[in-house]
Parts: C-alpha cells; structure tokens; sequence
C-alpha cells in the first residue's frame, strides 16, 4: 500500500475585489489598493500649501511663538521646522519619510516630500505619498527692525580719550574690525572726542568692554537708568550706559613720570617717549634705551600727562651724528632695547638756518640718522612746560630737544603706498584737514612699526602698481607678505552674478 504525500509549496490563494473584481491577495478589507485609496485619503486635513516667514536681513526663519531661528536650505533644522508647521495634522497619520524636492533657490518656494501610513477599513494598513509646498513670506524680525529703526538701543559704550590725536582710535578700529567686534552694533556714531557703541543687549555691550580691556589700556565705568516696569509680572527694562576712558597718551608722546614710577621701572630717567600703545603703554628712555610696558592700572594709580602737543612737532636737520657703543646702567636698571641704537646728534631747526645756534641731545633713533638728514622733535628747551613733574625735576635732567622720528617726503609716500585700510561704517562729523593729517600719520607708523601691523588686516590696493619694498630715500614700505587680498565675492560659481538665497 502507498502513500501519497501533499506538496509542501503552497501558493497563496486570491479573491477577487468587492469594487472592481480584481483578483487580488486576502486583506482585511478584501478591496484591491487603487479601491481603497478611491473611497479614503489618509492625508486629508494636512494641508498642501503653508506659508512661512523668513526675514532677508539676518537670513533666519520664524519659528513660532516668537523665535527666529537660522538654517540653510535643505538642511535638517529647515525640515524640522517645516514638519512643525504641520504638527497637529500629522499626529492622525504615522510618518515613514520626509525629504525635500529640489527648487529654485529664487523661487520662494520649500517643496517637502512626505510619506505617511494609516490604519483604515477593517485594519488594512495604507501607505500614501504626497507634496506639502511651502511659500516663503518675507517679514522683518524685530531685531532688524529696530536696527533699521535706527533709534531703538538698550546698551550704549561711549569709548572716550582725551588727547588731541586720534592715533590710538585709528588702531582700535582695526582691531574692532579685525575679530569683527562691530557685528553686534546697530549703530556707530563718530563725536569730536570718541566714538559711541549702541546695542540691542547689555550682554553684548559688556562682550564689547571686555575686548576693549583686552586691547588697549582703559578704565570704564557703569551705569543704569529704569525705562518702564511691570509690578504684576516683576520685569524693569533698563537702558545701560559704559563709559570707557582710554588712557590720555598716543604714540610719539613725550611724557614726565613720577619719581615713584620712574624709580619702580627700573631706575629709568622720567623724561620718556612712547613708542607704542597696544594693551599697554610702550615707553623708552631716549638717553639710555630703558624700556618700561605700563598697563592701565598702573598707569591710573600713577598718572602723567604729555608734555606737548602734536602740532608742536617741529623739523630739524642732523648736523653731526655719533654711535654711543658702551652705555653705563644704573644698579636695578630694567630692559635695554635692542631695536634702538643710542646715537649722539647735533641738530639744527631748519627754520633757524641762518643762525648758527644748535642743539645736543642724545636719541634713540641713532641707527636712522645721518648727517643731513631731517628729524622731527620737540623743542623742550623754548616750549613753556606746564607739568608738576618737570617742575620739580632739576633743569639739568630736563634735554633741550627730544627727537622722536625721521622725516621722509610724505607726497611720496602716499603716492607710492600700495595698500589699504578698511573701516567701520559710522555716523561721523564732517572730516576736516586735521583727521586726514592724523590718519596719514597712523598709516605712516603702519610702515615704521612692525609690532603693531601684526594686529591689523593691511589689503592690497590693486590700483597702484607694485614697486621694491623701499624707495630712494629709504622709507619703509609694507612688503607684499604682509598684505591681504580685498576679495569682492560678485559672482556665483555658475558665472552668473550671484543673489540672495531668498530674494
């Protein structure tokens, strides 16, 4: 007797479709897929066009209730916040995939692809996919708002120095420029004596104080005035005030320390010249090349002011110039400059020419000057010294001239200068004769010092054409090395000239 055995391959088996006839495999609505998406949408009730806003000043998206948040096209933060747009619809259906589809990015339109299941008829599960359009609206935040409004501040910094050169603001420019502190402000106004910050909050205010304190050697002091308050809900909205006093010296000074001070730095004579103001004020002592750094503190608990004014410069020629090799230091003297050569001169003023009246002094620019050459300085011996220092100091100490730099054809100079500064965008007042004398200057102590180009951003100017690093009379020059290239970004990689992503 044999056995039949059954085939284990079993072939499912079909019905045919209550709508249509079709045959097709067992569900539990026993209805074919294209029956069933004709009698149910899963995505009715989610909409398939939404608006939403973006602000084309500071490039971010609104995210409600009140938050404006930045994101790139196409990223996942942009998703994000589309699908939050849609919340409350897609908490009825289960989301598989969402995914952008490709637009214009002129075109003001986010298309977002969606897939989404639900459970219908008899617990047959359908799976649908559609396209929600996005229409991008442009509305100005607040914070662009009150910075177009212009008047709307709530911290404001009023940097201030009292000096009658603005050497030292010129420099802070840069720097504020250089690690982009100016970003934050919504204003910038330019005054006879400093320059005035505003802010929309005091948090970036006081960042701005702290860089300034880091910079350059300053003092600052805070203040705060009640605008409006809420009993109910405790808020006071306040508007700040920091006024920050830089201290009164700028480069090129003559200053008189205090005998305490001068005694403190290492013995050093209290006739100095500043050669530099950076985060601290850089002295030397012309007579035996002493050097002394004094930050603000010091300087605060010591003060001393400058013992002339700019415009008292005056021009001398070099008549007989000697190298001072063995220079006798005091006990407890401090740190010798090796940048400076101490140099014996006899000088002569060139408005004095048909005198035969001169003058001896020791420098500290002996490894500059030659016979014949012309020098800048101050004529301390003629000039009346209003000074509580000088004058207890015993004349003999007091040198008849201070010289303080080389003179070079400044025509020249400027015509043959291949490079730029950029600058803030400020309110300013009318520029008279005297800022561009003073900002000529800065450029000129740009070329002479390389201490101080290492903090700013110096561009090239392709306008003027490229020569030798020094010219006949050997004035220093800014070497290409030490330039940037003024990038101007006006076209896209396509070729074409570029646009905003949403304009």
């Amino acid at each position: 007797m044999e056995y039949m055995t059954e085939s284990t391959d079993r072939s499912p088996g079909h019905i045919l479709c209550c709508e249509c006839g079709v045959p097709i495999s067992p569900n539990p609505a026993n209805i074919c897929v294209a029956c069933l998406r004709s009698k149910v949408d899963i995505s009715q009730g989610i909409p398939k066009q939404v608006s939403i806003s973006f602000c084309k000043q500071c490039q971010r998206y609104f995210q409600p209730p009140g938050t404006w948040v930045q994101c790139a096209l196409e990223s996942r933060e942009l998703l994000a916040l589309c699908l939050k747009k849609i919340k409350a619809p897609l908490s009825k259906v289960r989301l598989v995939d969402a995914g952008f589809v490709w637009t214009e990015p002129h075109s003001k339109r986010l298309k977002v692809k969606l897939t989404i299941q639900k459970e219908v008829m008899n617990g047959a599960i359908l799976q649908q996919v559609f396209v929600v359009d996005y229409v991008v609206q442009s509305q100005m935040c607040g914070d662009c708002h009150r910075v177009e409004a212009k008047d709307f501040w709530k911290a404001v910094i009023q940097v201030r120095q009292k000096t009658s050169h603005k050497k030292t603001f010129y420099y802070l420019e840069q720097l504020i420029l250089k690690y982009g502190m100016h970003q934050n402000t919504l204003r910038i106004k330019e005054i006879h004596d400093g320059l005035d910050f505003y802010y929309s909050s005091k948090q970036h205010a006081q960042k701005m104080v702290e860089f300034l304190q880091c910079t350059v050697p300053c003092r600052y002091k805070a203040s705060q005035r009640l605008i409006s308050q809420d009993i109910h809900s405790n808020t006071y909205n306040y508007k700040s005030t920091f006024s920050v006093e830089i201290v009164p010296i700028c480069k090129d000074n003559v200053v008189c320390l205090s005998p305490k001070l001068a005694q403190s730095l290492g013995n050093m004579n209290q006739i100095c010249v500043c050669i530099r103001v950076t985060s601290a004020i850089h002295l030397i002592d012309p007579n035996t090349l002493q050097v002394a750094d004094i930050d603000g503190s010091t300087f605060w608990s010591h003060p001393f002011n400058s013992l002339c004014h700019p415009k008292q410069l005056e021009e001398f020629i070099v008549m007989e110039c000697s190298i001072v090799r063995d220079v006798k230091r005091n006990a407890g003297a401090g740190m010798i400059s090796k940048k400076h050569t101490l140099g014996e001169v006899w000088v002569q003023k060139t408005s004095e020419m048909n005198t035969d009246k001169q003058y001896f002094c020791r420098t500290h620019l002996g490894h500059l000057l030659n016979p014949g050459d012309l020098v800048l300085g101050f004529d301390l011996a003629n000039c009346n010294l209003n000074d509580e220092h000088v004058n207890k100091m015993n004349s003999e100490r007091v040198p008849d001239v201070v010289l303080i730099k080389k003179s070079y054809d400044r025509t020249k100079r400027q015509r043959r200068r291949n490079w730029k500064l950029k600058e803030l965008a400020r309110d300013r007042e009318n520029m008279d004769t005297d800022d561009e004398r003073q900002y000529q200057d800065f450029l000129e102590d740009l070329e002479e010092d390389e201490a101080i180009r290492k903090n700013v951003n110096i561009y090239r100017d392709s306008t003027i054409p490229v020569e030798s690093d020094t010219d006949d009379e050997g004035a220093p020059r800014i070497s290409l090395a030490e330039m940037l290239e003024d990038l101007h970004i006006s076209q896209d990689a396509t070729g074409e000239e570029g646009a905003s992503m949403m304009t």
